[in-house]
């Protein structure tokens, strides 16, 4: 019997170690729930550690600093979100469907990330940790700008574009602090119509640009 198997207990089958990646993929996910309920001055790396049930060493053999993991964490979430938006759209021919698209995957993207978008949310204040944000704002503005179908220059297009993240955020803003706990498919049904009004609302104005005078 290997001394991993005896550690366990006669009979118990072998703990197996975690890839680096699982790991780190692990950590994250503790890390930003530990994030969203603690706020990132509260939250230390110790706290971390014991959630994600590993030492602190291990801990900062992954990260060097709680600013590191914080500013990592912010690239991960703005990753994937930009990576569901692009997935998305690819598929969709017209721009209203688009439009509507990007949206629904926006929303559930939310719904199932919530601790996430709470984190980009409520950046500290503090201008390297808040800038998570502002890059992926300005980064969902240049997703968004060449899918704006409409006679406009590019920094006209520009501005619409981040006019549409901005009033995004918005509505999440406002979802996020008043929704109610309910059943799974009442919530996911009311992301649903929720994405849907969001797109409407986004697709009456940039139908109505026009080139300046």
């Amino acid at each position: 019997m290997s001394p991993s198997a005896a550690s366990n207990g006669p009979g118990l089958v072998p703990r197996r170690r975690l890839t680096a990646a699982r790991r780190r993929r692990q950590l994250f996910d503790v890390a930003i729930e530990t994030f969203a309920l603690s706020g990132f001055d509260s939250t230390t790396m110790e706290e971390i550690a014991t959630a994600a049930g590993v030492t602190k060493p291990l801990l900062y053999q992954h990260f060097a600093s709680k600013r590191a993991l914080y500013l990592e964490l912010i690239d991960d979430v703005s990753s994937r979100l930009l990576k569901a938006l692009a997935e998305a759209a690819s598929g969709e021919t017209t721009g209203w469907r688009r439009v509507l698209a990007d949206m629904q995957a926006y929303f559930l993207f939310v719904l199932q990330n919530q601790s996430a978008i709470r984190l980009l949310f409520d950046a500290p204040q503090d201008e390297e940790l808040a800038r998570g944000l502002h890059a992926l704002e300005d980064a969902m503005a240049s997703f968004v700008a060449p899918l704006v179908e409409a006679d406009i220059d590019d920094e006209h297009r520009r501005v619409v574009a981040a006019g549409v993240v901005g009033m995004t955020e918005g509505i999440t803003r406002a979802w996020l602090s008043s929704r109610r706990s309910s059943s799974v498919e009442d919530v996911h049904q009311e992301v649903l119509r929720l994405a849907h009004r969001a797109a409407e609302l986004a697709w009456g104005g940039l139908r109505s640009l026009r080139r300046d005078v």
